[in-house]
């Protein structure tokens, strides 16, 4: 799986809560997977994905594998920004790759997801979740796709 090139991640800017932090005034580690799912759920969003729409279809996102990588501490009050790249394949899953940074560029955490698309019937992947996201997205770019070729592009 590779990046699309050329193509900057989305990207967006948090604060550290004080009910996230350990008794160590460190961010909880579960919360760098809950920022990375904030990441990815309003990338969907700016693409113009509707995840109820995507429900009702009977598909659902799925992580399949989380590994969080610890780089430098988060504490109250830090913000942060959690970046959320894409990168797709040929096969049933994805990889999203959230970096989060100090203002200062510092990375202070990754977080990668091997995920998929479920269809909720039958409880199986689907064979291609980069086109069911590129025919559902406005703006496929923010999800690391090309846009689909258009229907008056298309040879006749």
């Amino acid at each position: 799986m590779t990046p699309t090139a050329g193509i900057e991640p989305f990207s967006l800017r948090l604060e550290v809560r004080i009910s996230e932090v350990d008794p160590q005034l460190h961010l909880n580690g579960g919360c760098y997977v809950q920022y990375g799912d904030h990441a990815r759920f309003q990338c969907v969003r700016a693409a113009g994905v509707s995840v109820e729409k995507l429900l009702a279809d009977g598909l659902g996102p799925v992580n399949l594998e989380t590994v969080i990588r610890y780089r430098h501490e988060l504490r109250a009050g830090d913000q942060v920004d959690v970046s959320c790249d894409w990168e797709w394949g040929d096969g049933k899953t994805y990889r999203v790759r959230h970096l989060m940074r100090h203002l200062d560029g510092t990375v202070a955490a990754e977080v990668d997801h091997v995920s998929g698309l479920l269809d909720l019937g039958a409880r199986r992947l689907i064979a291609d979740p980069a086109g069911e996201w590129r025919a559902r997205a406005a703006r496929p770019e923010l999800l690391g796709l090309r846009p689909a070729p258009s229907d008056s592009a298309r040879p006749a």
